[in-house]
């Protein structure tokens, strides 16, 4: 029979309410608290310490996975908060389980589950809420700086990648593909005529026309390409280990795509196209290099007549 615990811990009011099949006797508990005192307090000046030297997630539960796995006889930690689209999971899940909703000042804090070969006796679940204070402080703080990095990485509008985002991509990207000879390409896409929408019909509608385009941009890459807006109507979607035969594939199918694109505004259909120049990445090139190549390459698309790839 599998055990599965489902508890909300609530550092504020200090309430824990634990199920568990079974139940160990009083004096049971009070000879394994006793065996366990010191050590579970040796084990929280640990995770005091080793807790407090990242803000990144994932570092911050593998840290507290690490120190508690063997002291408590783990065999998995999952952890997840849907709000920050968030799911972490470390070591292979087993049969008994014990799960935690952690709140703090009124502020949900993810669910974290645990799992173990044999069942969880009292005494062990009651240190391990114990031990879970210790990861309450570094868990909001790694939550608010990935919430931090994702708004100063991130379009307000549309929801990709910003500026920042794009150079931080294309300095890792660029040195990934120099280092192991892998291919690398960018496209930058440059709506057409965008301005008469927002002059014609008012920014709100531009704003949707924006993200339709993402939308539909969004629909032709691998989950692995990368789309960001550098401002405005333009846009930058870089292909990792994506040849220049395989760019002008993605390129000319993301420019169908959004001639295609039904989109209206208070019922009338409006036209959108785009264009875009495609640029693969040169030996002993850099990042700024290859963008100004690509952002040239849209305008010469542009000059061309508008609604096509130039390479």
């Amino acid at each position: 029979m599998t055990l599965s615990t489902s508890n909300t811990i609530d550092f504020d009011s200090a309430r824990l309410k634990l199920i568990s099949e079974k139940k160990l006797s009083s004096v049971a508990i009070q000879r394994e608290k006793a065996v366990k005192h010191m050590t579970v307090l040796g084990l929280q000046q640990r995770l005091t310490q080793q807790l407090q030297t990242s803000l990144e997630l994932e570092r911050v539960l593998d840290l507290f996975f690490t120190a508690v796995q063997e002291f408590m006889g783990l065999n998995s930690l999952e952890f997840h908060h849907d709000a920050h689209a968030v799911k972490v999971s470390k070591g292979v899940p087993s049969m008994h389980r014990c799960n935690y909703r952690m709140t703090h000042a009124g502020d949900f804090l993810g669910e974290i589950q645990f799992t173990r070969d044999k069942r969880f006796s009292e005494v062990q679940l009651q240190s391990l809420e114990t031990l879970l204070g210790n990861l309450l402080y570094p868990l909001r703080n790694a939550l608010m700086y990935r919430a931090a990095l994702h708004s100063a990485l991130n379009d307000s509008l549309t929801g990709i990648g910003n500026r920042l985002g794009l150079d931080q991509a294309l300095t890792r990207e660029v040195k990934f593909s120099s280092r192991h000879h892998t291919p690398l390409s960018l496209l930058v896409l440059d709506i057409d005529h965008f301005k008469q929408i927002n002059d014609k019909y008012g920014h709100a509608y531009g704003d949707a026309a924006l993200k339709a385009v993402v939308n539909c941009a969004r629909s032709c890459l691998r989950d692995v390409d990368e789309l960001f807006r550098m401002g405005g109507e333009e846009f930058v979607v870089v292909l990792s280990n994506t040849d220049n035969h395989a760019a002008r594939f993605v390129a000319e199918r993301i420019r169908c795509s959004i001639a295609q694109m039904q989109f209206e505004i208070d019922g009338d259909p409006i036209p959108m196209t785009a264009s875009l120049g495609v640029a693969t990445l040169k030996a002993e090139e850099n990042n700024e290099g290859l963008l100004e190549r690509g952002d040239k390459l849209m305008y010469v698309a542009k000059r061309a007549g508008r609604n096509r790839i130039a390479c």
